[in-house]
């Protein structure tokens, strides 16, 4: 009977100094990435990192953000869609890589819609046209003034060829029937940042890596490429409101993906993260002074939404002057 209860004791004492085994132990949380398609500094990027600190809240993970530009967005894309489909790597995407890039590219490393499979819709954004204030350009009448002066172009900064952007400028060029000449940039970070610097007399990018710069009058809003004006900026007026253009519209938006083979409960826990950090006052107000709407909807919604984008991009890259590769 001692030695029962010796050894009892002594089995006590072993786990104290020991400790629990390692199978009791928790594991350590593994790292969310989300992986931002285009180069620091842009509207995907400010966004993406606002949504970080908050989504690791919710999903009790680290989550960090990395930069894969390149391609005009389709090497981030590449990248997610070939990743272990556990919800660890996610793609913050655009309608370049997803939407458009189908059109632009007789073949691709990815199919979008089969090895992506849609999380949500984040936000929804005006594609903003902005000029150097030296340009001398302060309304949309004015730049079409100015492009007919030009007969080699009037030039215009966007986040990359082929992106909505690009085709927003296409479409506005055939409809004013005027030149402009486009420049690529990896992201629309360093678009606007040769337009602040003068090196490029315009830029045609989202709302968000451009209001702080129009706001401090280091650059001006020449015209919104919304169907109406935007809420926040009443006094910057609409492409659609010029003689001719009428119906004029063209926005630009991001979306949560992973990859395809991603089972259907982490994505919903994915959405129901992003949705929760979407809704959050704080987050909502930090998003809106970046000049974007956050959206935050069903996996099936963000699909038929994809589909729609898809067919609207098709018919607009036909202005665009390109052929697919």
């Amino acid at each position: 009977m001692r030695s029962t209860k010796l050894f009892a004791i002594l089995c006590a004492l072993a786990a104290l100094l020991t400790g629990p085994p390692a199978s009791a132990q928790s594991a350590p949380s593994r790292v969310v990435t989300l992986v931002v398609p285009f180069a620091p500094g842009g509207g995907h990027d400010s966004a993406a990192r606002i949504m970080a600190p908050r989504l690791a809240e919710r999903l009790g993970q680290t989550v960090i953000v990395e930069n894969r530009p390149g391609a005009n967005g389709m090497i981030g894309a590449d990248y997610v869609a070939h990743a272990k489909p556990d919800g660890m790597t996610i793609l913050l995407a655009s309608p370049a890589e997803i939407v458009i890039a189908p059109t632009a590219y007789k073949s691709m490393n990815y199919d979008p819609m089969k090895d992506l499979a849609p999380v949500t819709l984040a936000y929804t954004t005006p594609v903003v046209i902005v000029a150097n204030p030296a340009v001398g350009v302060r309304t949309p009448a004015d730049m079409i003034a100015l492009a007919r002066q030009k007969p080699d172009g009037l030039a215009y900064g966007t986040p990359g060829e082929g992106s909505s952007q690009h085709l927003a400028g296409a479409w506005l060029a055939h409809r004013a029937g005027i030149k402009l000449l486009h420049i690529p940039y990896k992201g629309a970070g360093p678009a606007t940042n040769d337009v602040v610097a003068g090196h490029t007399p315009l830029a045609i990018v989202g709302m968000a890596p451009v209001l702080p710069f129009i706001r401090d009058g280091k650059l001006v809003a020449i015209a919104v490429t919304s169907p109406e004006r935007v809420t926040w900026a009443k006094d910057v007026p609409t492409v659609a409101e010029l003689p001719g253009m009428a119906g004029f519209a063209a926005s630009h938006w991001m979306g949560v993906m992973v990859p395809g083979r991603t089972p259907t409960d982490v994505v919903q826990r994915l959405n129901a993260a992003f949705v929760d950090v979407l809704e959050m006052p704080e987050a909502r107000d930090r998003l809106a002074a970046l000049g974007v709407d956050p959206v935050g909807d069903s996996p099936a919604e963000f699909r038929d939404f994809l589909a729609a984008e898809g067919r609207r991009f098709a018919e607009m890259y036909k202005f665009s002057g390109l052929t697919p590769e």
